[in-house]
């Protein structure tokens, strides 16, 4: 069985956008890029990277999980994610008395 290349090639996990549907291929993921995306945004750092990445992965064999990161921060670049202390008892450390 012959793998898919370039453009094909498919994301380990297909990557589930905010609406339900799922990419899962390079060229999949660089068309919702290109076409959902807002052009006010094509300059956003992380819409910039994960096109790049898609495109390192396509055309020159880059990994696939790079590319997966990226699309999945392109994805969610509006959520901000915020630090919550209080959320997680340390594991280190003797009793607390």
């Amino acid at each position: 069985m012959q793998s898919r290349s370039g453009w094909q090639r498919k994301f380990d996990e297909p990557i589930e956008l905010l609406d339900g549907r799922k990419l899962k291929t390079l060229a999949e993921a660089m068309a919702w890029l290109a076409k959902e995306v807002p052009k006010s945004e094509h300059k956003m750092e992380k819409v910039q990277n994960a096109a790049h990445l898609a495109t390192r992965a396509a055309e020159h064999g880059g990994p696939m999980i790079f590319a997966q990161m990226g699309m999945m921060q392109a994805v969610h670049r509006h959520h901000e994610r915020v630090f919550n202390p209080e959320g997680k008892d340390t594991h280190w450390g003797g009793n607390a008395s």
